[in-house]
C-alpha cells in the first residue's frame, strides 16, 4: 500500500505517540524495524502518520518498548481500527481542505473541549449568518460553493453537542469577540442571543473575560484544548492567519493547559458573562 498523501491529524497522532514510546525506550527504527520483519522507511512512515499500523504491530511494539500503560495502548489501539468514510466529517474529503477535516476529528473524539477566543465567537457556538460573514471576508475571496460547504459543516459540527451525552465544552470567550459587528447589527444581534441559548446547556459553560480584567493578557490566538481519552492525547489546536497547527509536546500542552486556568481565574461568573452578553445586544 503506497504512503498516504494526506493523513489526517489523528492519523499522524497515532505515529507521533508510537514515535515517543520507542525514544523513551531507547529504541532505534532499525530496531522496531527488526521485530516487525520490515524495513526502516516503514516504520518512518508508520510514526509520520503516512500508512496504517494494525493493532496487532501496535501491541508487539509497545510491548518491545516496555510499554505497562494500558489506557495508553488500548487508545492508540482504537485510533488504528478507525477506517476512512466512518464518520460525518469524512463527506467533506476532496470538498474542503484537510484542515476543516482535522478540526472536526479533534472534537468527535474528545472527551471534552475548552477554548478560549478573542475576536471571534467559537466555531461551534456560531450561527450560519454570522459563519457566512467571515467565510465571504476571506482574501482572496471564496466562490460561493465553497463559501456554502464550509457553512453547512461548521453547522454540522454543532452536532457534538446534541448527542444522547453531549460533549462538554468551557469556553472563554473575550468581552472584544462579543463587540464585534461582523455581518452589520442584525447579524451581530442574532449571534449574542444565539449565545445565550448555547450557554443554558447543561454541557456547556460559557465565561466571559471583560475588557475590566487587568490580568489575563495573552489574548492574541483562538486556541481550543482537547481533552483526549488519555491523558497522553490531550491536544491544541492554534489558529492563525497562516492556518491551524496540533500542539502535542508535553510542555507545551501544559503551558496551554496552565494559560485556561488563567483564564478560568480571570473570567465573570457565569451568571455575570449571560449578563454582560444581554447588555451588549440590548446595545446593538
Amino acid at each position: 500500500m503506497p504512503p498516504r498523501d494526506n493523513p489526517t491529524a489523528r492519523q499522524v497522532r497515532l505515529g507521533v505517540e508510537l514515535r515517543k514510546l520507542r525514544e523513551q525506550a531507547a529504541r532505534t527504527a532499525r530496531e522496531a524495524a527488526g521485530l516487525l520483519s520490515t524495513d526502516q522507511a516503514k516504520i518512518s512512515h508508520i510514526e509520520a502518520g503516512r500508512i496504517g499500523v494494525s493493532e496487532e504491530r501496535i501491541r508487539r511494539l509497545t510491548t518491545f518498548y516496555g510499554c505497562a500503560d494500558t489506557a495508553l495502548i488500548e487508545a492508540l489501539c482504537a485510533i488504528s481500527r478507525e477506517r476512512r468514510g466512518q464518520f460525518w466529517f469524512d463527506e467533506y474529503r476532496g470538498v474542503l481542505a484537510p484542515d476543516f477535516l482535522d478540526v472536526a476529528e479533534l472534537e468527535w473524539h474528545a472527551l471534552a473541549l475548552w477554548s478560549i477566543q478573542s475576536i471571534t465567537v467559537p466555531g461551534l457556538f456560531q450561527t450560519a449568518g454570522y459563519a457566512r460573514t467571515l467565510f465571504m471576508g476571506v482574501w482572496p475571496k471564496l466562490p460561493s460553493e465553497e463559501v456554502e460547504a464550509r457553512i453547512e459543516h461548521r453547522m454540522r459540527r454543532a452536532a457534538i453537542l446534541d448527542r444522547e451525552s453531549p460533549l462538554p465544552c468551557h469556553a472563554f470567550i473575550h468581552e472584544s469577540a462579543l463587540r464585534m459587528r461582523f455581518g452589520g447589527r442584525q447579524v451581530a444581534r442574532q449571534q449574542l442571543e444565539h449565545l445565550l441559548n448555547v450557554a443554558e446547556r447543561p454541557a456547556v459553560t460559557l465565561r466571559v473575560i471583560p475588557f475590566t480584567s487587568e490580568e489575563f493578557i495573552e489574548a492574541t490566538q483562538p486556541v481550543v484544548y482537547a481533552t483526549g481519552v488519555v491523558p497522553q492525547l490531550d491536544t491544541v489546536r492554534i489558529d492563525s492567519v497562516t492556518g491551524g497547527s496540533f500542539l502535542d509536546a508535553v510542555p507545551v500542552v501544559a503551558h496551554y493547559k496552565a494559560l485556561l486556568s488563567r483564564a478560568e481565574y480571570c473570567a465573570l461568573d457565569q451568571a455575570e458573562s449571560r449578563q454582560l452578553i444581554h447588555h451588549i445586544a440590548r446595545e446593538l
